[in-house]
């Protein structure tokens, strides 16, 4: 892969921009910067980036025609006020708008700009190598409010639509053209039950593509919190929990089919669907 990171003089933003990236990135993805009217390497973005053990020094400004920036799969521009360089063709583009630092005059300018490019690249090491994911359908998510009738009143306006239902504690919205099912709930500090509320949810086709599912986070890394199962008490699921980084649960689920539903068990106990993910005794 070839990114190609572009401002106005190439003195700075990009400049440190290239520097991160060669840094923060796997060796095999090319990195470059450039120009659309180069001047000379900014003093100060040698410092900002050596603070943190990366050398720019050998650096110099190059113009667009210096890069090839015809053959990038990645174009990052980081013009905030001034007129982005322009490459055309059908490649890929990010817009980064970074202030320039040059305006200042200033390292601490510099050491700001150098950190938010910093974060971004961060993010951006971390979707290079993206499996594809499950297909989801459908999206439900709750959010905590403190004035559950006004945010009521708002959201029924945002959404076009009335609750499904509320308590006193929460309301549901769902707009099933959106695929969305949305959920208030209040912040009291009292507890709700955790697996229905406070999680985000992906609706998927069948059972087969939450099994699909299952195997795809496996293989991504993901942490299982339960493995894939059909469900019978309350609503009836196909359903896989994972928990994302910060802890949050993330419900991956498909509705029974009626003929699946013929089939509930008359204990109602859940049917694991992957050998070998059944819980001990």
């Amino acid at each position: 892969m070839r990114i190609l990171f572009l401002c106005v003089a190439n003195s700075a933003r990009s400049q440190m921009a290239e520097g991160l990236a060669r840094a923060i990135l796997p060796a095999e993805v090319e990195v470059a910067s450039a120009g659309s009217a180069p001047s000379r390497l900014n003093p100060l973005a040698i410092e900002a980036l050596s603070e943190i053990g990366i050398d720019i020094s050998h650096h110099r400004s190059k113009p667009l025609s210096a890069v090839a920036p015809e053959t990038a799969d990645l174009i990052v521009t980081l013009c905030a006020e001034e007129i982005c360089p322009f490459v055309p063709g059908p490649v890929k583009r990010l817009h980064w708008p970074i202030a320039d630092p040059a305006a200042a005059n200033d390292l601490a300018a510099f050491r700001t700009a150098r950190d938010q490019i910093k974060g971004r690249i961060e993010v951006l090491a971390n979707l290079l190598d993206l499996a594809e994911g499950p297909a989801g359908r459908e999206f439900h998510a709750s959010l905590r409010v403190h004035d559950l009738a006004a945010s009521t009143r708002f959201y029924a306006w945002l959404l076009n639509t009335w609750p499904k239902e509320w308590t006193h504690r929460y309301a549901t919205f769902i707009r099933p053209d959106l695929g969305l099912n949305f959920v208030l709930v209040v912040a009291d500090g009292k507890d709700l039950h955790h697996d229905t509320l406070y999680h985000v949810g992906i609706g998927l086709p069948d059972k087969a593509a939450v099994i699909d599912a299952y195997h795809r986070a496996v293989a991504f890394g993901a942490q299982v919190d339960k493995p894939p199962r059909t469900t019978w008490r309350g609503t009836p699921l196909h359903e896989l929990w994972l928990t994302d980084p910060d802890g949050t649960l993330i419900e991956i689920y498909a509705r029974l089919t009626d003929a699946e539903l013929a089939t509930m068990p008359a204990d109602q106990a859940p049917e694991y669907l992957v050998p070998g993910t059944e819980p001990t005794a």
